[in-house]
């Protein structure tokens, strides 16, 4: 059968899954029945709690299929592609399980809790061929592609340092005492770095790359009553010896969200929704070299790029339409997901080891100590 083709329809649609209906697979639903992603309907919604069941019920109608089992909705027949909307550990697990039967996925991030999983999910979507996305929705942000551009391009030469302070993710215990999975490493696998920072991370690694070098420093359960990290510092180094320093909290308030990245010709700056462009004359090597005056500096200019403002959730999900309608390209590819993951999990290791870790780094290692843990 066509995707998407139901009866009377004048237009091809993907029949999307939704498992997971908690607050951000009702965010997604919203969007798509609210007609923000017109290449899309929702056929079949699969939840653990009746609540969230009778919502979707009550909210799509009596199109939609709702399931409490998870392999009566895989095998279900009544979707092309599934949204992996649960909590961390299962996004892999789904994932794979989807793939098995030749639907397309779209995951909530992260990609998971541990790379040596989340390695295995990315082989199964290889095998399965076919469209695997990742709900990156922050490399929508014109600010963010603006960073990317230039920094890919070249023009201001190679990167020596980055920075972002990344404090705007304050959660009171409230928050935590909401569920109790939230705050434990059983329940989420981490704390700041794997709940708020998955976006932060992918944004970092995909404008700048990867480190080959992280060495970070953690207190778990700081600011709360938790058992996974609430502060985190971390150094990392770079290839072309760049170095950058990343830290993050659920404690401070009001919270600062500063991203700046250093170049030979310059420097980015986004800051409060605002990217300032700071572009000197000449690369600082060759100034350096040919300036005759004590205390001079390469003339400078600037100028600014605003954020649209928009969280771009329903972008991803059009592009992902697309992809699987006419095979246009996704937002994030799934198997990216990694990436912002190794991150996390070499910052963690680092933090529990007490000393710095080559990236890549001992994943069998990581995970053991991750059951470590969860064990306590």
């Amino acid at each position: 059968m066509t995707p998407g083709m139901g009866k009377g329809d004048n237009m091809r649609k993907v029949r999307l899954g939704v498992i997971g209906a908690g607050y951000i697979g009702k965010t997604h639903i919203n969007n798509i029945l609210s007609g923000c992603c017109p290449e899309i309907e929702v056929t079949a919604v699969a939840d653990a709690m009746d609540g969230n069941l009778k919502w979707a019920k009550e909210k799509i109608g009596s199109s939609v299929a709702v399931f409490k089992n998870e392999d009566e909705f895989f095998d279900s027949g009544c979707m092309d592609a599934v949204l992996v909307a649960v909590p961390h550990y299962d996004h892999p697990r789904l994932a794979i399980e989807a793939f098995r039967r030749g639907l397309h996925v779209m995951i909530e991030k992260p990609a998971g809790v541990y790379t040596k999983q989340v390695r295995e999910m990315n082989e199964a979507s290889k095998k399965a061929g076919v469209k695997f996305g990742i709900m990156y929705n922050q490399r929508t942000d014109k600010v963010f592609r603006r960073m990317r551009e230039i920094v890919k391009s070249g023009s201001f030469g190679q990167i020596r340092r980055t920075n972002w302070i990344a404090t705007e993710w304050y959660r009171p215990q409230a928050y935590y005492n909401s569920a109790a999975w939230r705050g434990t490493w059983k329940g989420e696998g981490g704390g700041v770095l794997l709940n708020q920072c998955p976006h932060n991370l992918d944004i970092w690694q995909w404008i700048c790359g990867m480190p080959v070098l992280v060495e970070a420093h953690m207190k778990f359960g700081k600011w709360h009553d938790i058992e996974v990290e609430d502060d985190v510092t971390a150094y990392v180094e770079f290839e072309n010896g760049a170095t950058g320093v990343f830290v993050t909290s659920t404690g401070d308030t009001p919270g600062t969200n500063r991203f700046e990245i250093t170049l030979d010709k310059g420097k980015l700056v986004a800051e409060n929704g605002v990217l300032t462009i700071w572009e000197n004359e000449v690369c600082e090597q060759e100034f350096s070299r040919t300036n005759t005056e004590h205390f001079g500096k390469p003339k400078c200019t600037t100028q600014e790029v605003r954020s649209d403002g928009a969280l771009g959730h329903a972008e991803v999900l059009n592009a992902f339409a697309g992809a699987i309608l006419r095979g246009e390209p996704l937002i994030a590819e799934g198997v990216e997901g990694i990436n912002g993951l190794t991150l996390s999990n070499a910052m963690y290791l680092s933090a529990w080891l007490k000393k710095e870790v080559s990236i890549p780094f001992d994943e069998e290692l990581f995970y053991s100590l991750l059951l470590k843990a969860s064990d306590k």
